[in-house]
């Protein structure tokens, strides 16, 4: 889990997942309030495992002829990529 660059204080789970779903919303240390802004790559990391995972099986995988259950399937696969994501993303100080 990411740690603030600081002093070293664990980031909980919720705090990063929050800031997914408010826009990226910049992380502040509880100890030496710092702030950490979200690189790049970890956007893209998100992404990969939210979005991208849906869509291939919305478009390419679905063996459904149901709609209705190839859309619970999708957001399914959808809310597993969020809620692993937080273990891969890394913020970085902001100057």
């Amino acid at each position: 889990m990411q740690k603030c660059e600081k002093c070293n204080a664990h980031f909980s789970w919720s705090k990063i997942y929050e800031s997914f779903w408010l826009n990226y919303k910049p992380i502040k240390c509880y100890e030496c309030d710092t702030t950490h802004k979200i690189t790049f790559t970890s956007s893209l990391i998100f992404v990969s495992f939210t979005v991208l995972p849906m869509l291939t099986f919305f478009y390419f995988r679905s063996p459904f002829s149901n709609g209705l259950v190839t859309l619970g399937i999708g957001i399914f696969i959808f809310i597993i990529g969020s809620l692993l994501a937080p273990f891969l993303v890394t913020y970085k100080e902001s100057v």
